[in-house]
C-alpha cells in the first residue's frame, strides 16, 4: 500500500536526534547519516546522561571512522534555542521527557517525530494506568498523529508530531489493519508476541543480563501496547507479549476466532492492499522467520485460515520497523520521498 508522494522540491535537511545514545536512537544515527537528504546532523542526550560528551563511536564502534558526532548536553531550558534551525527532531526519550518537552519543542517550525509512547494514546486517562503518569500536555494528544508509515491519515500532512508507533503495534497492526472490513464478524482476538532483549532498552536490568536471558511472558493484558493496539485496530484484543533469549527482532503469533470467517479469496483481496509496498510482504501460508527481517526495515507476514479461525505471523525487527526506520519512512513521506528512501531492505 503506497502513499501518493506530494511534489515537493527537495532541500537538504537540519536534523536533530534526542536520546542518540539508546537503541533505537544509535539505529536512527545510522540511517541519517547515510540519507540523501540530510544535510546536517546533530545528537543530542540529556544533560545529565554518562554519556554526555562523548563520541558516538566511543558507546558503538561499529560508528568509528564513519560517524565522528559528539553527543550533547540538552535540557528543557535550551532546547528551543538549541533546536532553533531544525528541520526534523527525533525524540528517542522515555515517555515522561517527550510529554515533558512538548511545550518548547512545539515552539519550532521543525517536524517532530517522537519514538517515545507519549502521545501514542488518544485520551490522558490512559496514561495513569498503563505508562505510570499523569500526562502533562493533554491538550497536545489530538494534535499528533500517528505514524503508522502504511496507514497514515490525513492529518500527516499538516501535522507537526509525529506520534511513532511501538514495536508490538507495528508488528500487530500491520497484520490487523486490512482486517478491518470483517472486524464486526470478529469474536476475539489474541496476539502472543515474542521481542528480543533490545526491546527493554540499553538500561542495565537483572532480567536483561545475558545469564538471566530465557523465554518468560509479562504485563499479560496490562502491557501499554494494549490500548494502542486495541485502539488503532478497532479491536478488543488480548495482548500477550514475551522476553525471548535473543538480541533483537519481533515475533507476532494472531489468532483470530471469527463468528463468521471471511473465504480465503475475500482475506487474499484485503491483504493485497500490499502488494505495492517495497516493506511489507504477506503471503497465504507462509511461516515468517526472524532471520528474514532483522537488520531491515521489512515486514513478513503469513496467514492461515482454519474454518472460523485466522491464524497470523507477524515478523519485524524491533528497532528498525519497529522503530527507527519506520520513524524515517514518516520522515520521508513529509519530504515527498518515496516510504523506503534510506531504509535497509
Amino acid at each position: 500500500m503506497e502513499r501518493k508522494q506530494s511534489a515537493k522540491k527537495y532541500s537538504l535537511q537540519n536534523v536533530v536526534v534526542i536520546g542518540a545514545s539508546g537503541y533505537a536512537g544509535a539505529e536512527l544515527v545510522s540511517l541519517l547519516n547515510d540519507h540523501p537528504l540530510v544535510g546536517e546532523l546533530t545528537l543530542y542526550v540529556s544533560e545529565q546522561s554518562h554519556d554526555r560528551d562523548k563520541f558516538i563511536a566511543q558507546l558503538y564502534p561499529r560508528f568509528k571512522g564513519r560517524v565522528d558526532l559528539p553527543l550533547l548536553g540538552l535540557t528543557v531550558g535550551t532546547v528551543t534555542d538549541a533546536l532553533a534551525n531544525a528541520d526534523a527532531v527525533f525524540l528517542c526519550t522515555s515517555h515522561e521527557v517527550s510529554c515533558q518537552w512538548y511545550a518548547q519543542l512545539s515552539q519550532l517550525t521543525a517536524t517532530v517525530f517522537d519514538l517515545s509512547g507519549g502521545f501514542r494514546l488518544p485520551t490522558a486517562d490512559l496514561y495513569p494506568r498503563f505508562y505510570g503518569f499523569e500526562h502533562p500536555a493533554t491538550e497536545a494528544l489530538a494534535k499528533a498523529v500517528y505514524g503508522l508509515a502504511e496507514w497514515l491519515d490525513e492529518g500527516f500532512d499538516n501535522a507537526r508530531w509525529i506520534a511513532v508507533p511501538g514495536c508490538y503495534p507495528t508488528a500487530s497492526l500491520l497484520a490487523l489493519k486490512p482486517l478491518a472490513v470483517f472486524n464486526h464478524q470478529i469474536n476475539h482476538t489474541v496476539i502472543n508476541a515474542v521481542s528480543g532483549v533490545t526491546g527493554a532498552g540499553r538500561s542495565v536490568s537483572l532480567k536483561t543480563q545475558a545469564a538471566e536471558l530465557s523465554l518468560q511472558g509479562y504485563n499479560a493484558g496490562v502491557h501499554r501496547h494494549q490500548p494502542e493496539i486495541d485502539y488503532y485496530s478497532g479491536l478488543n484484543t488480548l495482548f500477550l507479549p514475551h522476553l525471548g533469549d535473543f538480541k533483537r527482532g519481533i515475533l507476532a503469533t494472531i489468532t483470530i476466532h471469527f463468528s463468521e470467517a471471511p473465504s480465503q479469496a475475500q482475506l487474499k483481496t484485503v491483504f493485497d492492499v500490499y502488494q505495492a509496498s517495497a516493506l511489507v510482504h504477506i503471503a497465504e501460508g507462509e511461516y515468517p522467520a526472524l532471520n528474514d527481517v532483522v537488520n531491515s526495515g521489512r515486514c513478513h507476514i503469513g496467514w492461515h485460515l482454519n474454518g472460523n479461525v485466522l491464524v497470523i505471523f507477524s515478523a519485524i525487527d524491533n528497532l528498525l520497523k519497529g522503530a527507527a526506520s519506520q520513524a524515517l519512512q514518516c520522515f520521508n513521506l513529509k519530504l515527498g520521498l518515496p516510504s523506503e528512501e534510506g531504509v535497509p531492505l
